[in-house]
């Protein structure tokens, strides 16, 4: 990853986080508690860049709806984004998964 590879990446992040801050109040309280839910259970293709501007396009287009944020992503938070990232292996997956293995092959 070079010099203008950094660069760009930064002036994406803070694109897409203009846009969080352009949300009306309660979409932005969720969309943090989105974003830190994300971090911490860690999907592995979360660093692609995909996962949290389309959580913003859902958000824009539930604004120019009119709907509410929880009429959007309901009253459990981290039950959606379990459903956003089913199909998407995850750190804490793939770690669990090495120390299993780690542990059968100790006991042999």
């Amino acid at each position: 990853m070079g010099i203008q590879d950094i660069i760009e990446g930064k002036k994406q992040w803070r694109a897409h986080v203009a846009r969080v801050k352009a949300l009306p109040p309660d979409y932005r309280i969720v969309y943090k508690e989105m974003q830190r839910y994300l971090f911490k259970v860690g999907p592995t293709n979360l660093s692609d860049g995909r996962l949290l501007p389309g959580i913003v396009d859902f958000f824009e287009e539930g604004v120019a709806a009119g709907k509410g944020v929880l009429e959007l992503v309901g009253t459990d938070v981290a039950a959606f984004c379990d459903d956003l990232i089913k199909d998407s292996p995850t750190y804490a997956e793939i770690y669990q998964k090495s120390v299993s293995a780690n542990a059968h092959t100790d006991e042999k």
